[in-house]
């Protein structure tokens, strides 16, 4: 077993399958590695997979955590596990994808620009649909959400594509 998580939480088991010369099904790895903590200190995070393109070539034998990806890749895709810490926050933010957030465990503030919140408990999901927002761990234990994020143009109001503003792009 790897060992734990920066956020304190277990490592996260990868499976990723292939082919063999037969082009029957085999395990290409099976892996165990824990998330690490961001420069920011609110998170901690594990890529685990990202594709070059959508749709994603099944043929493309990368493995995908070893593509250069940030928060999300331009025409591709990413996951990633995300591990809020206690009482951390993220910047406001919007990306140009399409984002399926599954919370694992804990619970999750999100607030949009306008103030809004919700809370997303355990087993929620959040479709965040290229909107600015953040995410806020308002409890006293980490929270670990899968990502996956999908390219998508970005958000026309009015006709006019909303700027894009990654976290590392924010003050």
């Amino acid at each position: 077993m790897a060992e734990f998580s920066d956020s304190g939480l277990p490592p996260v088991q990868r499976v990723v399958t292939g082919h063999n010369a037969d082009g029957r099904a085999i395990f290409k790895s099976d892996d165990v590695a824990p998330t690490r903590m961001v420069p920011s200190g609110d998170a901690s995070f594990l890529l685990l997979w990202t594709t070059e393109t959508v749709p994603a070539d099944n043929n493309d034998e990368t493995d995908g955590r070893e593509r250069d990806a940030g928060l999300t890749l331009n025409q591709g895709s990413v996951i990633r596990i995300v591990d809020m810490l206690p009482g951390k926050q993220s910047p406001m933010h919007r990306t140009n994808s399409i984002d399926y957030g599954i919370v694992m465990s804990g619970e999750i503030e999100l607030e949009l620009d306008d103030g809004r919140k919700t809370l997303v408990r355990e087993g929620g999901i959040i479709v965040q649909r290229g909107t600015n927002h953040l995410w806020r761990n308002v409890t006293d234990k980490p929270c670990r959400i899968a990502f996956i994020l999908i390219e998508a143009p970005a958000y026309l109001h009015n006709g006019e594509p909303l700027r894009e503003m990654k976290p590392e792009d924010v003050d």
